[in-house]
């Protein structure tokens, strides 16, 4: 057992990796080589992290070299250059010590004029976002006119699927005339997250067994989204407000995650940046409803790419399902534990090349 910061770190092997055999190396290896170009390139992240110590970047430039990796080939690039860490929450921790969560990109319906049928703005970031932190609360912001914190990028139908929008950090709006724009994230206010499906379920308006994105969007409407009623008070409590900007669809591409790439479903995960940087890659078990409403065993290489105000925590991580409502349906299921392994980069050059190479976490950048 190795304290790493405030983590424990146990030492594995990748046969210690239940189903690690039966994954699929070359499609995971493919989305780590975006988070290589990335690092290689040193582009700046859309929201800063922890950055690539010098192994996982010499790693990355090693990864971008291999031409083209078959199955077999992908899995050896894996075990060469990267040791398993199982992550637990203490020394004497043997159980599962991981939280999983998943989320999605919406596809919603939108204009880009205010009309009777579209009524809620998407703002874009203040000339003043970062001159003033924290920023306006999300009250504040809904209860100003229009245009006076950011200005209107497109209007949605109501406040709930801005505020959903705002949990999952973009979307795509789909216009009247059949054109797709994405929303992408472009900053926050600074307050803090609050998660309103864990007040309702603590409170007993909406029992944790029945949880779901479509419960909570049920509860709000029907308890009204204008002033002095409850569903807009309960979305207040939430004071974290996120900013977009708006940008064509690019064919083929997922949404942008905090890294600056697109996201690949079931291989992106939202990670907190705080202890860990994008792109690395984590070894995930678990029994998760992931590919229906059964649970099935969930057993994946997952790529660091995202992050989130509400994923906090070394064995803490937010599943990127997909974009449009079947992929909604599926995250929102996802509140379960699970197991966590990290794969730090081995030393190379050193008289045990087993041992990982890399820094120590620190407080938020």
């Amino acid at each position: 057992m190795r304290l790493w910061g405030d983590i424990w770190l146990s030492p594995a092997s990748f046969c210690d990796l239940a189903g690690f055999s039966e994954d699929d190396h070359a499609d995971a290896f493919s989305v780590f080589a975006h988070s290589c170009a990335a690092i290689a390139s040193r582009s700046p992240p859309l929201r800063k992290a922890m950055p690539a110590p010098a192994p996982l970047e010499a790693v990355a430039r090693k990864a971008l070299s291999e031409v083209s990796l078959d199955n077999a080939g992908a899995r050896r690039f894996f075990e060469s250059h990267f040791r398993p860490w199982r992550i637990v929450r203490h020394q004497e921790n043997t159980g599962r010590a991981g939280f999983l969560t998943g989320y999605y990109e919406p596809v919603v319906e939108g204009s880009l004029c205010r009309s009777r049928e579209f009524t809620a703005p998407v703002l874009g970031p203040p000339d003043d976002l970062y001159s003033v932190r924290p920023y306006h609360d999300r009250a504040t912001i809904d209860s100003a006119p229009h245009g006076s914190f950011g200005t209107p990028l497109v209007w949605l139908r109501d406040r709930i699927e801005v505020f959903m929008i705002q949990v999952q950090g973009s979307a795509q709006v789909r216009l009247p005339c059949g054109r797709f724009l994405r929303l992408v994230y472009a900053g926050r206010n600074g307050q803090p997250y609050t998660s309103i499906g864990r007040i309702l379920t603590e409170s007993g308006a909406i029992a944790e067994s029945a949880m779901s994105l479509a419960a909570l969007k049920q509860w709000l409407r029907a308890n009204g989204q204008n002033p002095g009623y409850a569903g807009l008070a309960l979305m207040h409590q939430n004071k974290s407000f996120v900013f977009f900007a708006l940008r064509e669809v690019q064919k083929g591409s997922g949404p942008t995650g905090g890294q600056g790439i697109g996201l690949s479903a079931l291989r992106s995960i939202a990670i907190d940046r705080t202890i860990w940087s994008y792109g690395l890659p984590f070894w995930i078990s678990a029994e998760l409803p992931w590919r229906g409403s059964s649970a099935s065993p969930f057993q994946r290489l997952m790529i660091a790419q995202d992050t989130g105000s509400a994923i906090a925590g070394s064995a803490r991580c937010d599943i990127f399902f997909g974009s449009g409502d079947d992929a909604g349906a599926r995250a929102g299921d996802i509140r379960h534990q699970g197991e966590f392994w990290v794969l730090l980069p081995r030393k190379r050059g050193s008289a045990d090349e087993r041992k990982s190479a890399f820094p120590r976490p620190c407080a938020d950048p």
